[in-house]
This record gives structure tokens, sequence and C-alpha cells, in this order.
């Protein structure tokens, strides 16, 4: 049914279960699967190394991320196409999504921004309301 699955993860244990989930589809489906980590940068950075810095950042604030959902993948003898891309996360996905042509976007309910989903909203409503695909949000 799902020949493309993308799955976001911000390293939380909400994610982490999508994650299984979104193997699990994988592995029955036949699909691909992407994985992709934002690193979130402030919405009006003042200089460009702001810019530079969050993106080093996230390569290693995410590489235990990687490796933790890597591992995942190998025992259950699936690839996970990774990707750490910096910028608004509702954003990246949705333009991650459109790029690789996703049937699927897998997500956690919850993360790591509990305050901003308490004042904003929450990041996994505004994905929904946006991907170009289907969206399964994870408790």
């Amino acid at each position: 049914m799902f020949s493309m699955i993308l799955h976001a993860n911000d390293g939380s244990e909400h994610a982490f279960g999508a994650l299984k989930l979104a193997i699990e589809i994988a592995k029955n489906d036949e699909s691909t699967l992407h994985m992709v980590c934002v690193e979130e940068i402030p919405a009006l950075p003042e200089f460009i190394e702001e810019v530079r810095e969050a993106t080093l950042t996230a390569g290693r604030r995410f590489h235990s991320v990687i490796q933790r959902a890597r591992t995942i993948g190998d025992q259950n003898h699936l690839e996970i196409k990774t990707h750490v891309l910096v910028g608004h996360p509702v954003r990246v996905v949705v333009e991650l999504a459109r790029e690789i042509a996703a049937d699927l976007l897998v997500i956690g309910a919850t993360g790591h921004s509990g305050l901003y989903e308490r004042l904003i909203g929450s990041r996994a409503d505004r994905i929904i309301q946006l991907a170009p695909c289907p969206v399964l949000v994870v408790k």
C-alpha cells in the first residue's frame, strides 16, 4: 500500500515509538523508509554564523538519535535512509515529504516541544494540515 514512508524523529521516546510502527509498516509493505531529524534555527537569526552553528550542532545533536534508529532498523532487517536538516521543523518535514514523494508520514504525538505545544499549538497538528500525504500520529 505504501512505497515511500517518512518518519520525523526529534529524539523523544514518543518519536521512537512512532519509528517502531513505521518500521513495521515498511516491512509489511516492502517500503522504503526515510527518517528526518530537524535542528530548529531561530526564527530571525541575526547573523549567518547562527545558521552555520545550528547546522553544525544538528549533526552532533542527532548523531545518537540516528545511531539508535539504525540499530533498530538493523535489528528489523530494514535500512533507514536518514536526513539531518536545519530549519523550521514543520516546514522542513513537509518539504521533505514532497521531495521524496512520501506516501505516508509517521510522527509521534508529542515530543521535546511541550511548552511550544501548550502556547502556540501542536507541531503535529500543523504537519497534519500541511502534509502532502496521509499522516499517522502515534501516541
